[in-house]
């Protein structure tokens, strides 16, 4: 009898200690990041501006293009959804044939998830955005109002030359409407297009 009074009170002592730590909230405090659609032009040009111009294509070949810049609040912990999201830029649509479908302006709406990762700038990069120790590589999933009436998402993945993991990828992907242009162009030298990075503008260190 002894044995078992033990027993249940152990249980409700353990049962007792997990609802008392679901119920602590993440202390870790939330982060403000900036997100560009950069200008660079390695190997000939070192300088990290705003006001690039990134591209990705649909399954039929059909291609969307950006240019766009913006910040938001990353929720405590890294990840998951905010509303404390700004910004926005340009699209402009074109067929497989290369014409025209469409062209104009885009708004955030929203963060739908961000998730930092390793990485960071070389030295050669003159940083023109922000602080360069502050720039990081990471995912942002961004929901997005285009001028058109149509939603979507625009998914902004930074891939910094030191310390990043291969599959991160450099770039946009983005959706509107019904049509996924998943495929990203890639980042190539000689090329001013396709970069992207994010800078952390306030976080628990700053």
């Amino acid at each position: 009898m002894k044995i078992k009074k033990r027993w249940f009170l152990a249980m409700a002592g353990a049962l007792l200690l997990l609802l008392v730590s679901a119920a602590v909230p993440h202390t870790t405090e939330s982060s403000e990041i900036r997100w560009d659609i950069v200008s660079i032009n390695p190997p000939t040009d070192f300088t990290l501006d705003p006001g690039g111009v990134a591209s990705a294509r649909a399954e039929d070949g059909s291609k969307i293009t950006f240019t766009g810049s913006g910040t938001f609040v990353a929720p405590a912990g890294g990840g998951g959804t905010s509303s404390a999201a700004t910004g926005g830029g340009t699209w402009h649509a074109f067929a497989p044939n290369a014409t025209s479908t469409g062209s104009g302006t885009y708004e955030v709406t929203g963060l739908v998830r961000w998730e930092d990762a390793p990485g960071s700038l070389p030295g050669p990069v003159i940083d023109d955005i922000g602080v360069k120790a502050d720039s990081t590589s990471g995912l942002a999933v961004l929901r997005i109002e285009y001028s058109d009436g149509e939603r979507g998402v625009l998914v902004v993945s930074c891939h910094n030359p030191v310390g990043s993991p291969d599959a991160i990828f450099e770039g946009i992907t983005a959706t509107k409407g019904f049509v996924d242009y998943w495929n990203h162009e890639l980042a190539v030298n000689g090329v001013d297009a396709n970069r992207t990075n994010f800078h952390v503008l306030r976080g628990p260190n700053n």
